[in-house]
């Protein structure tokens, strides 16, 4: 297989000459950079981007860990990413972990190896502190608040946005809120921020029995509604982790003839545009955006971007 010193040899230049024509780089003659690219056309040459990386120490990949794509929070974080990746010219590898400590400790190894230049964490399942351990070894971002973990971090300010919301809701006279969530709030920082906003404004924890955990999508949302309609004590108003979910929860209550809850989502997704209902928007994919940016700077910063309640009501 060819490589650069066959290049060299053949068209009587050196390497360094060489590598400064398949670099586009400006200061090599016409004459010779004419002889070395007919070379390079003669004898097929490709670069091995491998080789290209390791010598400028550079890879241009932006590792992206995801538990999943199936909820809004994900999409539109990872859409903020992309955007800013396609502008700089920079790859995106999308790093699925379900939550798997052993795959982030993976995803970690391999920023170690500089497989990537960053690593990005929407979300994970190691602790925050056993991340930033890998912090010597290249940049990762956090999509939460690190609070006295030192890590870089661009997040959406959720809790006093829940606390505007959740008065609202005790202002209209309900008492009895049903909240879906994706994990359980002892394990998921954005659970924890609902539960404790939820406890600032009505002063108590919220009756267990109208928490649901794992719920993710339209379907889930919708058999929460089951769920819900099972109960001795029926919510008199539900608090969705998303739009998508909450029109779910809204379709199976119209499905059965049966009077559908107040209701609010999250993320300012299409169905709440389009059905009207209240929301709140953590404006996700500037999280992305500016996730991305904390990422290629390799600065030791945090970003926090202020999210807001939509009322439609």
């Amino acid at each position: 297989m060819t490589n650069i010193h066959d290049i060299a040899k053949l068209s009587g230049f050196s390497v360094s000459t060489v590598s400064r024509v398949l670099n586009r780089k400006n200061y090599v003659s016409d004459d010779a950079r004419e002889k070395i690219e007919a070379v390079i056309k003669q004898m097929d040459y490709v670069p091995n981007d491998v080789a290209r990386d390791l010598s400028r120490g550079k890879t241009y990949n932006i590792g992206v860990v995801l538990p999943y794509t199936k909820h809004a929070y994900f999409n539109q974080v990872l859409n903020g990413i992309m955007a800013e990746a396609y502008k700089q010219g920079y790859r995106v590898l999308i790093l699925l972990s379900n939550y798997d400590k052993n795959k982030e400790l993976e995803f970690l190894e391999q920023l170690r190896r500089k497989a990537f230049d960053a690593l990005i964490f929407t979300s994970h399942g190691l602790p925050l502190e056993e991340i930033a351990k890998y912090l010597k070894y290249g940049q990762i971002v956090c999509c939460q608040n690190p609070n006295n973990v030192k890590i870089p971090a661009a997040y959406t300010a959720r809790v006093s946005t829940y606390v505007k919301a959740l008065s609202w809701v005790k202002e209209q006279g309900y008492k009895k809120i049903g909240i879906m969530q994706n994990r359980d709030y002892h394990v998921s920082a954005t659970s924890e921020k609902t539960i404790r906003a939820y406890k600032q404004v009505f002063g108590e924890m919220p009756d267990s029995k109208l928490i649901v955990n794992d719920v993710t999508t339209y379907d889930n949302g919708y058999q929460a509604g089951e769920y819900y309609n099972k109960c001795s004590e029926k919510p008199d108003f539900v608090f969705a982790n998303s739009d998508d979910i909450a029109t779910g929860l809204r379709q199976y209550y119209l499905d059965n003839q049966l009077q559908v809850p107040p209701f609010m989502g999250q993320e300012n997704q299409l169905p709440s545009q389009i059905l009207k209902f209240s929301t709140i928007d953590h404006q996700l994919t500037k999280v992305g955006s500016a996730a991305f940016d904390v990422a290629t700077s390799g600065e030791d910063k945090i970003v926090c971007i202020p999210s807001k309640f939509i009322n439609r009501k």
